[in-house]
């Protein structure tokens, strides 16, 4: 039998592990996975102002390790004559639904020609419920809190239109699981050879910023396995203050581990680096980037293990996105945003009652 390859067309106006998940699955279906990634432009008829440009889209779905090639510009609906032009075999997409704006499924040609295929959606994350997150300064998200009724409250109001919930546009808890860990993780112990790298931080809102930082750790050995040491949340917390992280330690191990750059990840690690920690992992390098380097509780410098022993060495990836920056340009857009999600889950729910209603009609007797 030859081999299959797949196409997934998804927008990624706010690239997260619900997205990687997708492709991890869809990957799994065959050979080759082929994503097309739309522009600004397109994003911005059809739903509304993307969180990302294209250009940080482009580079972050390339980043993500079961990602074959991206496609630039790919057109919002995805047709047979797309399909055909990559030559791919099907087209993947979650069992949500995406609507062009006239509100008719952007997927209805590829489906009746049997080329569709579904994967499942990742439950408890969503770009409108970080959303919600990033403009509400709670700290409700962490992994040791609950979350709170207000929290709660404001969660299931963001973005709602009138009248009713979308099944896709709502917003869960995410439970974090074993087996959700392990079918992210790349499985492979550093090998004679390899160069162990260690990097550390809190790696919030996995974005552009941290992929161009581990990109450009990544080549600094022939050999490279970089592990990724992340911050619990209320260490985060404590450096970076209001209610950051904007995705608590689990969501983050996930976005960090669906990155091609990175091999293995340490899901609390200490903020300081310890001669322990070194050891344990026979570490050869330690990286950070160019932000600023806050003191441990005790005012110590969290690097001075590494320093004393000469395999300290700063990185400067080009980029100047932070997790802050993000934030910012929600809050600038704001009540575009919430309109937008009132708007797409209005959408949602005239596609549903059009499908009850369908399925109402009594059928014909030459049916």
């Amino acid at each position: 039998m030859g081999s299959i390859a797949l196409y997934a067309m998804y927008s990624y106006d706010m690239v997260h592990y619900g997205h990687s998940n997708q492709l991890r699955q869809a990957r799994a279906m065959g050979d080759y996975l082929i994503v097309g990634v739309h522009t600004d432009e397109e994003i911005a008829k059809h739903k509304g102002p993307p969180v990302f440009t294209q250009e940080e889209r482009y580079k972050m779905v390339q980043a993500i390790k079961w990602v074959d090639e991206v496609v630039p510009a790919a057109p919002y609906v995805t047709t047979l004559e797309t399909l055909d032009k990559h030559n791919c075999d099907f087209c993947v997409h979650g069992n949500d639904i995406t609507l062009t704006v006239d509100g008719r499924d952007t997927y209805e040609e590829v489906k009746q020609a049997g080329r569709y295929r579904e994967c499942k959606r990742t439950q408890g994350v969503s770009t409108t419920d970080l959303v919600g997150r990033m403009l509400l300064v709670t700290k409700a998200h962490h992994s040791s809190q609950e979350m709170s009724s207000e929290y709660r409250e404001y969660a299931d109001s963001f973005g709602k239109c009138p009248g009713g919930q979308s099944p896709w546009t709502g917003v869960s808890q995410f439970l974090q699981t074993s087996q959700k860990i392990i079918q992210f993780a790349s499985g492979k112990e550093p090998q004679p050879g390899e160069t162990v790298i260690y990097v550390a931080g809190a790696f919030d809102l996995f974005h552009i910023g941290h992929v161009d930082f581990l990109q450009e750790v990544h080549k600094l050995a022939k050999r490279p396995y970089v592990i990724a040491g992340l911050h619990f949340d209320q260490e985060v917390n404590r450096y970076k203050g209001k209610n950051y992280p904007i995705m608590n330690l689990h969501e983050r191990t996930l976005s960090v581990l669906a990155c091609r750059y990175v091999s293995e990840v340490v899901i609390g690690a200490p903020y300081s680096v310890t001669a322990e920690l070194l050891n344990h992992f026979k570490v050869d390098l330690v990286c950070h980037g160019k932000t600023e380097i806050v003191p441990d509780r005790d005012g110590s410098d969290p690097y001075e293990e590494p320093k004393r022993r000469g395999i300290f060495c700063q990185i400067d990836s080009g980029s100047d996105l932070t997790t802050d920056l993000i934030v910012q340009r929600i809050i600038k857009n704001r009540l575009e945003y919430e309109a937008r999600n009132q708007k797409k889950e209005a959408k949602e729910l005239a596609f549903l009652e059009a499908l009850r209603q369908q399925e109402a009609q009594p059928r014909g007797e030459t049916d």
